[in-house]
């Protein structure tokens, strides 16, 4: 595993915390606009993904990249995790990572 550019685990609520910095999160998809992937996070708000890859509607897909403000992140990495996902468990690992355990994430 590659340690020498760690990302923070993140929802949407966390997201301003992190700009500039490298990140990542799960959205559910709704839908693309021109390039850029709209779609729902853990917290029920809604992100923009730049340089996203190209994932079914309603799909729940992993990002990795770059905050590049509150609502934007430039992907550098994404994976589709199908549409049986559990948004509430990450949303509470996102809650852990910055909280009481934030020294093991980030």
């Amino acid at each position: 595993m590659d340690t020498s550019s760690p990302a923070a685990l993140v929802n949407a609520q966390m997201l301003n915390m992190f700009v500039g910095r490298r990140v990542r999160t799960v959205v559910q998809v709704q839908h693309n606009e021109g390039g850029v992937l709209v779609g729902q996070s853990t917290d029920g708000h809604q992100l923009c993904v730049k340089s996203a890859m190209d994932v079914p509607v309603s799909h729940f897909m992993e990002v990795y990249g770059i905050a590049e403000n509150s609502q934007t992140i430039r992907a550098e990495v994404c994976t589709d995790f199908g549409p049986n996902f559990d948004p509430k468990v990450f949303d509470e690992l996102c809650k852990l990572a910055s909280g009481r355990f934030k020294h093991l994430f980030l």
